[in-house]
């Protein structure tokens, strides 16, 4: 581990949205949940959720993985839990669906904890999620297609969440808390991964790191 490479590392987890973040109502194909879950990385989201009882799939495994090694995917087999989950933590949960009363997606406040809500690619939001929203947001259209590809829809919403937060200073000031267990475990797997895997295996804690070089301090602790 060479010391920029970890203070990059540092740095990109310093400016972690953890009060924004993406939920794919069953958004099926592939190559949508990879491009979205890119864009979430893009502007610094740590974790994003989908609503699925299966196995997900990529075209591509070792992309995906690549983009799943710096944003956590966390799975829902039901949307009620995973709505009821959002509001227990705070979030507002806003619908992108193309409806008459739905705020323009631009007009929305970002900057407060939110919750993105996409639907599937073929039927959209379904009514369980539009209903159980706070809040419905629209990206207006003028062609004679009135839709978007699922993926450049959410790419569309989260840059313009990424703007606004911005200009508020929300990426100027630090979210990485060195008293957190799980930043610090966080930043851990992200500069020795497979250590990290080793040490999940074998049950260990993991080592302290040098807060300058990100060298392992004690070896030692890596012996069970």
């Amino acid at each position: 581990m060479l010391p920029h490479r970890f203070q990059k590392l540092k740095q990109a987890l310093c400016v972690r949205q953890h009060d924004l973040s993406v939920l794919m109502d069953n958004v099926q194909k592939p190559h949508n949940m990879a491009a979205i879950l890119r864009s979430c990385e893009a502007i610094g989201i740590h974790r994003a959720h989908i609503i699925t009882s299966g196995r997900l799939q990529f075209n591509k495994p070792k992309a995906a993985a690549g983009v799943l090694r710096w944003t956590e995917l966390e799975k829902h087999k039901q949307l009620a839990t995973a709505y009821q989950q959002f509001r227990q933590s705070g979030f507002r949960i806003i619908a992108a669906h193309p409806s008459t009363s739905a705020t323009h997606f631009r007009e929305y406040d970002y900057t407060q904890p939110t919750v993105i809500v996409m639907g599937t690619e073929r039927t959209g939001l379904t009514q369980a999620a539009i209903e159980g929203a706070d809040e419905l947001i629209t990206i207006p259209m003028h062609g004679l297609v009135q839709s978007l590809n699922v993926s450049v829809s959410a790419a569309l919403i989260l840059y313009e969440a990424q703007r606004q937060r911005e200009q508020k200073g929300l990426y100027n000031k630090t979210r990485l808390d060195r008293d957190s267990k799980a930043d610090m475990n966080t930043l851990f797997e992200w500069a020795w991964p497979r250590i990290a895997a080793y040490c999940r295996r074998n049950n260990l804690e993991y080592p302290e790191l040098d807060p300058d070089s990100g060298q392992i301090l004690d070896m030692k602790q890596l012996k069970k």
